[in-house]
């Protein structure tokens, strides 16, 4: 299956690979411990929105909570692939955002159980346009921000990543083959917090990329 990244054809991919806990700033903010190897997830991709559409927050969800990411895009499928050579199956990268159903996570987290319903939802991945490998000249010094209504929650750099982005591929492909179209979401900075129904959020990689998504009420299903 493909799809319109910007201009550009791209695969989708099989999988959405969420990072949790990747920032210190943002593991302090939600009382975390740091973990002592990658904390991974998987998202549907069911749950890409892309800009123009908007983000829904469904009738089960009482906080619904932003957190800007880099994306990086597989280029090239692969299996145990070595920290030396985890940039070769980069294609590019994406602007994204990680949405998350904070109380449905909590509650996961308090019983133990996947954090699926709180990250999978349709629309809690919005997506910005494909920026090719080469007009990212240093993936390791990019700052990520997020405004809701003009106003600045988040602002970060992945030089503060715990787990550089050559370490993600490499320890994901040791547990799950990566396919091109793939999309590892890196981790948030710190700011998350909720968004509310006809707020707008505006995202963007400072020199690169911005975008925007409108929030609004799912309706609930009707028996």
């Amino acid at each position: 299956m493909a799809a319109f990244l910007g201009n550009k054809l791209v695969q989708i991919g099989t999988k959405i690979v969420g990072v949790g806990r990747n920032y210190a700033a943002h593991i302090q903010e939600m009382g975390a411990v740091v973990p002592k190897e990658p904390l991974i997830f998987l998202k549907p991709t069911s749950s890409y929105v892309r800009e123009g559409g908007a983000v829904e927050i469904p009738p089960s969800c009482t906080f619904l909570d932003h957190e800007v990411e880099l994306g990086v895009v597989i280029g090239k499928k692969g299996r145990d692939i070595q920290e030396s050579q985890a940039m070769d199956h980069v294609s590019g990268y994406a602007l994204a955002l990680d949405m998350t159903a904070r109380e449905l996570q909590a509650t996961a987290k308090k019983q133990g159980l996947p954090w699926t319903l709180a990250k999978g939802y349709d629309t809690f991945t919005p997506i910005g346009n494909f920026i090719p490998k080469k007009q990212v000249p240093n993936h390791s010094n990019l700052e990520l921000w997020l405004e809701v209504d003009g106003q600045l929650r988040q602002k970060g750099n992945t030089s503060d990543m715990i787990f550089s982005i050559p370490t993600l591929i490499s320890y994901i492909s040791t547990i799950m083959t990566l396919n091109e179209g793939d999309i590892i979401l890196t981790g948030t900075p710190s700011g998350v917090g909720p968004v509310k129904a006809d707020q707008y959020m505006k995202a963007g990689i400072t020199g690169l990329v911005e975008m925007s998504f409108k929030v609004k009420s799912r309706k609930p299903l009707r028996v």
